[in-house]
């Protein structure tokens, strides 16, 4: 038994320690929170609906807790939708799920960014005019941008012959320490920025920009991301554009007569679920036509649709008669990957265009290959180099599969030294940059990368000679260094390849479905350029990102999704400025039915791998635009369709009313079976065989091409799957004419597995496509 004197410092201790405890639980446990609470009523005061907010969050939140000011929205919604974001625990989260007012309540989630000669590529496939239709297009359509910011000095940005702003817009340019409203003009004319970001995504505080950019208290852009999607989507004409001398020629956005707004929702390290939600919100109420959004949950931590913020806010954009375009992710090549995939969202894959960046390799022994690479190497023929494995030169105590991969400390500094390292991609773990800093770290000459799959993407190390080859030529260099006591080589800066074939191919980053929240909607969409985009970016003078000797560049080339997303945002743009009234699922229609599913060498498109693509890879196709201004039918998803798909994926009466502010009520017979009978300009039959070995779905089109036409229907099916379309003939007596068809899938002597086709309806003078894929069970 202790003694008096001694039980009470341990009393003392044993007190403090649970108090300390107890303010770390509380700490992990209070988070912030999305509480969304549906559609936003015409006549709603938002002052009001914020005072509600914060009158409900008062109720769940201790009273101790009140007063150290926890009651406080982070973010309100109340523009398009309601509800708000705030710190809260599980607890206070679970209370206020059980409103009645409440759709949902989720965990604010951090999202990730999806990180020219494109545009003449697309108008390349589309045919000779599109130049001049650009130039004619209507600067009356309105892009909104949610990303990274803005660099407003860009001349992609420059507004001159621009005409007035159009009368509706509602927007403002928000001015911080770095960003002035005469900053905004005729082009980009409105900037918003969020300050209140998690932590989690704080950029550190020393900046490696000459040019300080305040990360969160401005619009400008402190990454590069954002000017870079924005320029790509309606940036306008500027001549002798390059990326220090590559990839030289006019630099211009999908839609350069369209304006810009930006909301910079994110930084460096992401962004935060509920400000893309304001975002979302504020653009609607803005004024926008349409929102291009290059940032997605991992494929790996999907949301169901009703807790993603992008998924609900883009809900109540199509409300509002506002097409949301968004990437499909980079966790590809493995299918169920796809994000972004609610069905009123155009979801984009990514695809490589006509031009690749070349870095040959000259051998000792006289033999040259060509690597793809992004590289301003000072070397030349004349020169050569001792040439190693990266096992060869591998530092003391170090596996040789990790000096092999080029693992950071793997490689030995005095036996790399002056030499050129082959390395191999054994190890994804070990981005391309990290092995280039091992490299570069060890003193080596040069670096030469064998990997097969991201060989497709060329990888910028700047001023370091690098070139990335196939398995195949990475045997024949292997080959030779085991061939001769002294082998050597040089690698030799890049060059621009032009009219590069094939092209396009779906890029091997690009996320692949089926989608992973429901099969019964076929995505990706559509297909866009992706890779080596070079458009507008920030002037970084980070010593790696800057030649020496040299300026930094206005422009910059990226790959990923988040390339791709803007140039169906831009053809998006210019189908609108020719179409002002058609609504989001018109414009999304136009774009998928005359998508191109050929590359330049007149071939099915293929992956990366070199293997056919299915539509699950790039969607319906290339998107053309100069096409889709004349699609001839359009397939047009309402509102109303958008609440079915609801009620058939499972969400009760309730939550529906709540989000689509109506008395709406789910037929007595959903089921999740039905989604494929929605109005969509594709069709995916989830599971067909074992007692229902057919399906029949229905679809109705649109006429918006001549007033007196008929249509046929052509199917290519795969084999063993029996595919009938009745009626086989569509007549149209006038424009705006609707018809209904149905389609009939036949498994039964269908191989498992999924297959994919198409039918097309042609009147002579159009062609609509529309592609399926049937999981045969």
């Amino acid at each position: 038994m202790l003694s008096s004197a001694m039980a009470k410092p341990l009393q003392f201790v044993f007190l403090i320690f649970a108090s300390l405890s107890a303010c770390a639980i509380s700490k992990q446990t209070t988070e912030p929170y999305v509480v969304y609470m549906g559609s936003k009523p015409q006549d709603g005061d938002h002052e009001t609906q914020q005072a509600a907010h914060l009158q409900m969050l008062s109720s769940v939140i201790p009273r101790q807790d009140e007063e150290k000011e926890r009651v406080s929205l982070m973010q309100s919604y109340h523009h398009a939708f309601k509800g708000f974001s705030a710190m809260l625990t599980e607890k206070e989260a679970a209370l206020l799920s059980g409103f009645d007012e409440v759709v949902s309540v989720f965990p604010d989630r951090i999202l990730q960014l999806h990180t020219t000669r494109s545009w003449d590529f697309l108008d390349t496939e589309s045919g000779i005019g599109s130049q001049r239709l650009r130039r004619k297009a209507s600067g009356d359509v309105i892009i909104g941008i949610i990303d990274t910011g803005v660099w407003p000095e860009s001349p992609s940005f420059n507004d001159a012959g621009m005409g007035r702003i159009p009368s509706r817009w509602k927007g403002i340019c928000m001015e911080g320490s770095d960003f002035k409203k005469s900053n905004c003009n005729r082009k980009l004319i409105g900037a918003r920025y969020y300050t209140s970001q998690p932590e989690s995504i704080q950029p550190p505080s020393n900046g490696s920009h000459a040019i300080k950019v305040d990360a969160f208290g401005s619009p400008r852009d402190s990454v590069g991301h954002g000017t870079h999607t924005s320029s790509t989507a309606a940036g306008s004409m500027v001549p002798n554009a390059s990326y220090y001398g590559l990839a030289q020629g006019v630099a211009k956005g999908g839609s350069p007569s369209s304006r810009l707004a930006v909301y910079k929702a994110c930084s460096l390290g992401g962004c935060a679920g509920s400000t893309v939600m304001k975002a979302i919100d504020d653009a609607i109420d803005d004024g926008v036509d349409m929102i291009s959004i290059s940032i997605g949950m991992s494929s790996v931590f999907q949301s169901d649709f009703l807790s993603d913020p992008i998924a609900i806010g883009a809900f109540h954009a199509h409300q509002r008669g506002v097409l949301v375009i968004c990437s499909g992710g980079n966790d590809g090549p493995d299918p169920y990957t796809v994000v972004n995939s609610a069905p009123w969202i155009l979801t984009v894959a990514a695809s490589s265009i006509d031009r690749n960046f070349q870095s040959t390799i000259v051998l000792g022994n006289g033999n040259m290959f060509k690597g793809t690479a992004i590289n301003f190497s000072n070397l030349n023929r004349s020169e050569s180099y001792p040439l190693v494995f990266g096992g060869a030169v591998a530092a003391e105590s170090t596996p040789i599969s990790e000096a092999s991969n080029c693992y950071p400390g793997s490689l030995d500094a005095d036996k790399a030294a002056g030499k050129i390292i082959v390395c191999v991609d054994t190890d994804p773990t070990v981005t391309r940059r990290i092995k280039k800093l091992v490299a570069e770290g060890a003193r080596a000459k040069g670096l030469i990368l064998v990997d097969e799959a991201e060989r497709g993407v060329p990888f910028d190390s700047g001023s370091f000679p690098f070139s990335e080859v196939e398995n195949d030529v990475g045997v024949q260099i292997l080959k030779y260094i085991n061939s001769t006591k002294k082998p050597s080589a040089v690698i030799l800066p890049a060059e621009e390849v032009k009219v590069f074939k094939p092209a396009p191919v779906v890029a091997y980053f690009s996320a692949r479905g089926p989608g992973g929240l429901t099969e019964a909607i076929l995505k990706p969409d559509v297909m866009a350029p992706g890779v080596s985009i070079i458009a507008a970016s920030i002037p970084s003078s980070d010593s790696g990102d800057v030649l020496v000797g040299k300026k930094p560049s206005n422009f910059a080339i990226r790959s990923g999704t988040s390339m791709a997303c803007p140039h169906v945002a831009g053809a998006g743009a210019f189908v609108k400025s020719a179409h002002p009234r058609w609504s989001p699922s018109l414009i999304r229609s136009a774009l998928m039915t005359t998508a191109i599913i050929t590359n330049n060498l007149g071939k099915p498109l293929t992956s990366n791998s070199g293997a056919i693509a299915s539509f699950h890879d790039m969607g319906a196709g290339e998107i053309s635009p100069l096409r889709a201004l004349s699609p001839g039918l359009v397939f047009e998803t309402t509102t109303e369709d958008y609440l079915h798909f609801l009620c058939y994926y499972g969400y009760k009466n309730q939550a529906i009313r709540s989000i689509s502010g109506t008395s709406f009520s789910c037929p007595p017979n959903a089921s999740p079976d039905l989604i494929s009978n929605l109005n969509y300009p594709s069709t995916s039959i989830a599971k067909l065989g074992g007692k229902q070995t057919a399906r029949t779905v229905s679809r109705t089109v649109t006429n918006v091409g001549p007033p007196n036409s008929t249509y046929s229907a052509t199917v290519d099916a795969p084999s063993g799957l029996i595919v009938k379309v009745s009626p086989e003939r569509l007549v149209f007596t006038k424009r705006w004419m609707k018809a209904t068809y149905q389609v009939t899938f036949d498994a039964k002597a269908a191989s498992k597995g999924y297959g994919y086709g198409s039918i097309t309806w042609s009147d002579g003078a159009h062609s609509v496509h529309t592609v399926f894929a049937v999981n045969v069970m």
